[in-house]
């Protein structure tokens, strides 16, 4: 107990002595921040909030999709020109299927318009449709040999992979060209 008042009594002292210090002012500033805190967060107008949004445009799902779709059809062509065969061709395009397919059953799912008035934007929602996503890209695979006689599976899961792969490079070039315009 007399540690505690001794702590106590210590503790008083040294805020009394900031105190008498002229040049110490801490009025407005929490102590271990002072003046380099940032200035308070204040919110957008409509106008402002628009003119943000018109500076950097997103990409949406379906133009992630499309340039994905395209460019899947685009290699099982040049895949099908260089084998010149009908079964790698159609092999490579159920590549580029299995890519976009689900996707866009899942894109549908959460932001069609059943999905976003149902509150399907939260995350059971998602949840739900990515496994529904999942089982279908199983089933798809699974289904291949069957659907495709002879089916070329280097064919096909080589133009899967650049099919997923490409939504990537899809965005870093809307990013640069969006950043040009600005």
């Amino acid at each position: 107990m007399d540690r505690t008042l001794k702590s106590i009594k210590s503790l008083d002292k040294f805020r009394s002595a900031g105190a008498d210090r002229p040049d110490v002012d801490d009025s407005g500033y929490d102590s271990f921040w002072g003046e380099d805190a940032d200035p308070p967060i204040s919110s957008l107008t409509r106008t402002e909030a628009q003119a943000l949004v018109a500076r950097h445009p997103s990409m949406t799902v379906w133009q992630a999709l499309a340039s994905q779709a395209l460019f899947g059809v685009l290699v099982a062509l040049i895949w099908g020109a260089l084998s010149r065969s009908l079964p790698t061709t159609l092999s490579a395009l159920y590549g580029v299927a299995v890519a976009v397919l689900p996707s866009a059953l899942m894109a549908r799912g959460v932001f069609g318009r059943r999905g976003a008035s149902s509150g399907a934007q939260g995350v059971g929602g998602l949840l739900v449709w990515e496994i529904l996503k999942l089982l279908m890209v199983g089933a798809m695979l699974a289904m291949a040999p069957v659907w495709i006689v002879p089916l070329d599976w280097v064919a096909m899961l080589v133009t899967l992979v650049l099919s997923l792969k490409v939504v990537g490079v899809a965005l870093l070039i809307w990013q640069g060209r969006a950043k040009k315009t600005v």
